[in-house]
């Protein structure tokens, strides 16, 4: 309920009054559409719904929260993608549609370049959660388990080949020459259901939405989180670059918004200043935390733009080195 509420907060409540002029310049008025790839409810509708009033109000311009799900979020993206080119439609996007979902599924007829970020809301991190009676406690003892001769095959979850967390079972089997089984599934609600249930043996997973009280219930276990550091509320989970021969397991899955290409960088500098401006909103970072993400630090276009760049060659490269192909 306290989660609702904060969200409710950030949706109602109106930024003080600053003077923006040159934001709202350039759009005549026009609607701010942005454009979520997934169904409402999902981690980028909540953030696409604590940002339209915010980016109205700035931008001195309606916006509407367009929810366009299907085909691994590329239908979604694809309408971006060929929307207006006048700063008036924005992706509140992720690593998974728009990096990943091209490398597995020939039918999204795009690629990451298509787009250039504006901000980032959010950054969580990534945790491997097991089955809470596995008979393994971290991830030194899993290889070990994995390893073991007549050890049944282990299996782990993910929403669909080419996710992130598809690529990061990949990853880790390749870097710890171990074998496990891919279940993939169609959403995570399923994924964590099987988990809870001894269907499935593990899952790379966000540590967001219900993951973390899933955690404080027992329900499941945490074997380590692929960050650079330690967890500000799960402290107590070890880092999986801590185990030998994954000292570079780190990933993170960040949301946030993009545009075409097309647009003009002048009006890609105008959605960038008031995306900085917004995400000083008290209301909005403390919405962020509390589903149990870090709300992302201030960029430039610039940086953001390296960031976006060294992540897609990353994904890329890794998913060429576990072969995996569009089909």
């Amino acid at each position: 309920m306290r989660r609702r509420s904060l969200i409710a907060a950030g949706l109602a409540a109106g930024l003080s009054p600053i003077a923006l002029p040159a934001l709202a310049q350039g759009l005549g008025g026009k609607t701010l559409n942005l454009i979520v790839p997934y169904p409402a409810g999902g981690g980028s509708d909540i953030n696409a719904r604590l940002a339209a009033p915010e980016l109205s109000r700035l931008l001195g311009q309606p916006a509407i929260v367009d929810n366009v799900p299907g085909a691994s979020g590329s239908l979604g993206v694809m309408k971006a993608a060929s929307g207006p080119a006048d700063g008036s439609v924005l992706l509140m996007g992720s690593p998974m549609e728009l990096m990943l979902t091209p490398l597995t599924l020939s039918s999204a007829r795009y690629k990451a370049e298509d787009f250039r970020p504006i901000g980032v809301m959010a950054v969580t991190s990534m945790v491997l959660l097991a089955r809470k009676d596995l008979g393994a406690g971290s991830v030194d003892e899993l290889i070990a388990l994995l390893r073991r001769p007549g050890t049944k095959e282990l299996s782990y979850g993910s929403i669909g080949p080419g996710s992130l967390y598809h690529l990061l079972g990949e990853r880790f089997m390749q870097q710890t020459g171990t074998k496990m089984l891919h279940v993939p599934y169609k959403g995570f609600a399923p994924i964590i259901n099987d988990l809870l249930g001894g269907q499935i043996d593990l899952v790379f997973a966000p540590l967001a939405g219900n993951v973390p009280d899933l955690l404080d219930a027992g329900k499941v276990k945490a074997l380590g989180l692929a960050a650079a550091t330690p967890h500000e509320r799960f402290g107590a989970i070890p880092l999986i670059r801590a185990s030998k021969g994954l000292d570079d397991f780190v990933y993170s899955l960040w949301a946030g918004a993009q545009v075409s290409q097309r647009v003009p960088e002048e009006a890609q500098q105008r959605l960038h200043v008031a995306f900085n401006e917004m995400m000083k909103k008290p209301e909005l970072r403390r919405a962020i935390e509390l589903g149990g993400s870090k709300v992302a630090p201030e960029q430039s276009l610039a940086e953001l733009r390296r960031g976006y760049q060294a992540d897609t060659e990353r994904y890329r490269a890794i998913a060429k080195s576990v072969n995996l192909r569009p089909e």
